[in-house]
């Protein structure tokens, strides 16, 4: 498991090549990441709606998880498999946020 908070989509700062060279995550620079200029946006589109427009902690929060926003923005050099590995990796992080919230 990975040292750090997850992100809201239920990723790990820690693990992405990105993190801390070109990018500081997702709650640390608000939804500004680093490919978000490769894609000619200003936020991350589930991080905008989760964080932004729902006024979540976590997509694990939402009722339309995983919604069409994980489908349309994800990593164009992933194959259709190595996507549906990454998403359930990111439902199963979001589901252990949901289950240690009840435990509070």
């Amino acid at each position: 498991m990975s040292g750090l908070i997850p992100t809201v989509c239920g990723m790990y700062c820690d693990e992405c090549d990105h993190y801390e060279q070109d990018c500081q995550g997702c709650d640390e620079s608000e939804g500004t990441i680093f490919w978000n200029e490769y894609v000619d946006i200003e936020c991350c589109p589930v991080y905008d709606c989760c964080v932004n427009k729902k006024h979540l902690v976590h997509c694990g929060q939402c009722d339309e998880m995983p919604c069409e926003r994980y489908f349309r923005f994800r990593d164009p050099g992933v194959t259709e498999e190595e996507a549906k590995q990454v998403l359930e990796k990111q439902k199963a992080c979001l589901a252990r946020r949901v289950q240690e919230e009840k435990k509070l």
